[in-house]
């Protein structure tokens, strides 16, 4: 009996599938065979993942004869960097790679996108594989080929589009995550009903505690649903020239949130996106777009899965409003010098517009600061 769902990505000769199942990760050398030439692999995780999930790899690896080495990095948002995409390419480099060699990103988004930036700049460009260990990064940042790291500037504001060949989700290692992590992850999956899928949402209102209670029928679904509305924007828009800028809702005032903290374990990104989706849903609000009725809604759902919805929430934070604010005038999603926000018509009603309110909009962050 099968024990995965397979979805596609349909990118022509970039297309891919994403496999969605439980216990997978046993079974990695049966599903990365076709991809794998005489060079073999290089696996690249954290400490972290290594420690729970890399034996399990590694073993099936062996039982196929795959030649594999492996490389590992810090922990933390703090590894998508610099000083460690440099260090993991130059060990790389010294282990005499090949265009063949294949690799493969055992974790979650921080090493999903180190990893994969990693494998499109190595030799101009070698195969990749997204083995994806979180939630956030199963059902978000593994699938879509968009890698990078961090710079002072912002965050992904260095990087390549770099579809992998394979994504392979094992929502059985879910369960190994710390809760808060989980949560963190479950941000994005709201982000799909939010975005088109009312009745997405409203699943998730009856569901969501199961979604992150034990790997079950529940999780698996919110995966599925989750891959298969990103697989759909992906193929109809590769490289963000539309409707996949949808898929940053929130993304704007929380990734302004997360520079302010300095990308560390104070504010994860989820946590940050939830904060931000809230803050769109208030500005449209206050602009007449979105009836009011609706954000409180969105808060309640948050809140009842142990979400932050205000910035106030994060302990030990200040804000400088106009701090914040300037971290968002160099968001990757500025056009000629003007933002492209994901606004909002309501639940399930998002779309892109540079319409925004200054001060309103400015009043949303103050209130989601101050508490």
């Amino acid at each position: 009996m099968r024990n995965h769902d397979t979805l596609r990505v349909e990118l022509g000769a970039r297309s891919y599938d994403i496999l969605v199942g439980s216990n997978l990760l046993a079974d990695t050398a049966k599903y990365i065979a076709p991809f794998v030439k005489k060079a073999g692999v290089v696996v690249i995780s954290d400490a972290v993942v290594a420690d729970h999930h890399l034996a399990t790899v590694l073993a099936s690896l062996d039982g196929a004869g795959i030649g594999h080495r492996e490389v590992i990095v810090p922990s933390g948002e703090k590894s998508k960097c610099f000083a460690v995409f440099e260090d993991v390419v130059e060990q790389i480099l010294a282990m005499g790679i090949e265009r063949s060699t294949l690799i493969i990103a055992l974790g979650g988004g921080v090493v999903g996108d180190l990893a994969g930036y990693v494998a499109a700049s190595l030799l101009r460009g070698l195969d990749f594989v997204q083995i994806p260990t979180t939630l956030l990064s199963q059902v978000d940042s593994s699938v879509g080929g968009k890698t990078g790291i961090n710079s002072k500037s912002g965050k992904n504001l260095v990087g390549a589009f770099h579809q992998p060949r394979l994504v392979l989700a094992d929502t059985a290692v879910l369960d190994t995550l710390p809760a808060r992590e989980l949560r963190s992850g479950y941000a994005e999956v709201v982000k799909y009903g939010l975005i088109d899928d009312p009745e997405f949402f409203t699943w998730l209102e009856e569901n969501g505690q199961a979604v992150l209670a034990e790997d079950g029928a529940e999780r698996r679904q919110a995966v599925i649903k989750s891959c298969a509305a990103k697989a759909r924007i992906v193929s109809e828009d590769e490289r963000e020239g539309g409707k996949r800028a949808l898929l940053n809702l929130g993304h704007t005032f929380g990734h302004a949130f997360e520079a302010e903290t300095g990308y560390g374990d104070k504010l994860l990104h989820g946590e940050a996106v939830a904060m931000g989706m809230v803050i769109a849903h208030d500005v449209c609000g206050a602009m007449g777009m979105a009836p009011a009725g609706e954000k409180d809604r969105i808060v309640t759902h948050l809140k009842s899965v142990g979400l932050p919805v205000t910035a106030s929430e994060v302990t030990g934070m200040h804000w400088d409003i106009d701090k914040v604010i300037g971290h968002m005038s160099r968001d990757k999603k500025v056009r000629d010098g003007e933002i492209t926000f994901v606004m909002t018509r309501g639940i399930g009603k998002a779309f892109t517009s540079k319409a925004m309110d200054v001060e309103k909009m400015r009043a949303a962050i103050t209130r989601s600061c101050r508490g």
